[in-house]
């Protein structure tokens, strides 16, 4: 393994607002033996139920054992691949794709042909497979080189790689498949491990992410801890060896909390009490006054005029305290006393304590995406629009920098706003676009079911239909989620139920 990206600790330090550079209607032919059949298709490129069953039928006698069925289903299936194709091409969005988890049941033969058939059928031509979440990875048992278990462990099909598997079906159905990842939380089983202590975030009240979020399963790392840096480049390594069509990363940012604490107000509410991270951040003191006004903001949360005095006599040759990204007026120490300079200094170093935070996330998608880059796939990182929000003095608990991620990735936000039609997709795909450069790509994601609405959340009809008269330029929206589609499928598959 290269080096070289796993040495991103003393990156220029993005500067929050204070310094006002915020961190801020066609046919597909199908054919079963010498009948072909048109089926009408939709403005979505779906196809009808009967092209759709008929291909199941096909598939159900070719998992018989009937070759003739099997030599028409493959046909059937490169024809609507090319057919899909087509239609994405002259349809809006150019790409529709939709979010996919995989289950240990899914090796039974046939299953995933069904699922990649099914997301053909609702005219989807990009499929984000989830490959590691949870703290489980979608590789084979025995090639699994990991710090993490495989997802399948079933005794007898320890070498299944069904991740493999699913690119190759997926890209038989014209199917591009992206690896799914989540990023800085690593899982409950990472937490397991001994030899990981140090490796976990944890903030000044002594918490990790175990006992901030409801699920109890999500483990946010210390961003900044070389281990865990070698831990996930490691693990996108082994992803890549299946050449997936691309890299997703998602939970790239800090624990969402609830309440009070969705918005940190004070040094002890962030994640900077692991050992990395506050070795990182000493590091960006540029002289002794700087470092040790750190520290003591650090360990009381602030910072008094006495403490401001007391490092005014302890380094005497010094001017002003300086780190990284602060400029203050060469006259300010001469002019200001102590206690006039107390409340600037106080907040200077509460922006800088946010920074670093922020830029920890920064420079860990660096090094996620670096080996997807190496190889020419791209890579994308999935957002909440507002998962970036100021709040008066405080900053969105999750510390999620997104308008900071670099313009060469693809740009997933989640539009997951619930108003009771389109209006708050559209509001939250406008602060986002607010905020892109030139050429960033952007691909929202929506969650929804097709033709009928979920709570106070639209159709995807609804949702696409809004989204489309707001930004046009838009060449790509994707779905979450397969379960959400296909509900009773979803819940066989993962339980092993037939019916």
């Amino acid at each position: 393994m290269s080096n070289r990206p796993l040495n991103v600790t003393r990156s220029i330090l993005v500067w929050p607002r204070l310094f006002a550079v915020i961190l801020t209607s066609t046919s597909l032919l199908t054919s079963f033996g010498s009948q072909p059949a048109r089926a009408q298709v939709s403005e979505y490129c779906q196809l009808s139920s009967a092209a759709a069953q008929e291909k199941e039928n096909l598939r159900l006698s070719a998992l018989k054992g009937n070759q003739d069925a099997e030599t028409s289903y493959q046909n059937i299936v490169q024809k609507q691949a090319q057919e899909l194709q087509e239609c994405r091409t002259r349809t809006w969005p150019q790409v529709q794709a939709i979010w996919l988890r995989l289950y240990p049941c899914d090796i039974k033969p046939g299953t995933i042909d069904q699922v990649m058939d099914r997301i053909v059928n609702r005219g989807y031509n990009q499929v984000y497979l989830e490959v590691f979440s949870d703290g489980q990875v979608l590789l084979p048992a025995t090639a699994n080189p990991t710090i993490w278990p495989a997802v399948i462990r079933t005794p007898g099909a320890e070498k299944v790689d069904i991740l493999a598997a699913a690119i190759k079906k997926g890209r038989q159905r014209g199917l591009k498949v992206y690896a799914w990842m989540f990023t800085t939380n690593f899982g409950y089983t990472y937490a397991q491990r001994p030899d990981r202590q140090g490796a976990i975030a944890r903030n000044g009240k002594g918490q990790t992410s175990l006992y901030v979020v409801d699920n109890g399963s999500q483990l946010f790392i210390d961003p900044y801890n070389p281990q865990a840096k070698r831990d996930y480049y490691k693990l996108v390594q082994e992803v890549l060896r299946r050449r997936p069509d691309g890299l997703l990363l998602d939970y790239v940012r800090y624990p969402r909390q609830a309440g009070s604490d969705s918005i940190a107000t004070k040094v002890s509410d962030l994640w900077l009490f692991s050992p990395a991270i506050q070795e990182a951040l000493f590091k960006r003191a540029q002289n002794y006054k700087g470092l040790d006004l750190i520290r003591r903001f650090l360990s009381k949360a602030y910072v008094t005029a006495g403490d401001v005095a007391e490092v005014d006599k302890l380094y005497p040759q010094e001017g002003e305290p300086l780190w990284q990204g602060r400029t203050p007026p060469i006259a300010q120490k001469s002019i200001l006393s102590a206690t006039d300079r107390q409340p600037i200094l106080q907040w200077e170093l509460w922006q800088l304590a946010v920074a670093h935070a922020m830029q920890g996330i920064l420079d860990f998608v660096t090094i996620a995406s670096y080996p997807a880059k190496q190889q020419g796939i791209p890579t994308g990182v999935v957002f909440f629009p507002d998962g970036n929000q100021t709040v008066g003095q405080g900053y969105d608990s999750r510390l999620q920098p997104w308008d900071r991620f670099p313009t060469t990735l693809e740009w997933h936000p989640m539009l997951y706003g619930t108003c009771g039609d389109g209006s708050c997709i559209v509001t939250q795909a406008q602060r986002v676009l607010s905020m892109t450069k030139p050429g960033t790509q952007v691909i929202p994601a929506l969650a929804g079911q097709w033709g009928k609405s979920i709570s106070n959340r639209p159709s995807l009809e609804v949702q696409m239909q809004a989204l489309r008269q707001f930004a046009p330029q838009l060449k790509g929206v994707s779905h979450f989620a397969y379960s959400w589609q296909y509900p009773e499928s979803d819940s066989d598959r993962k339980f092993c139920r037939t019916r």
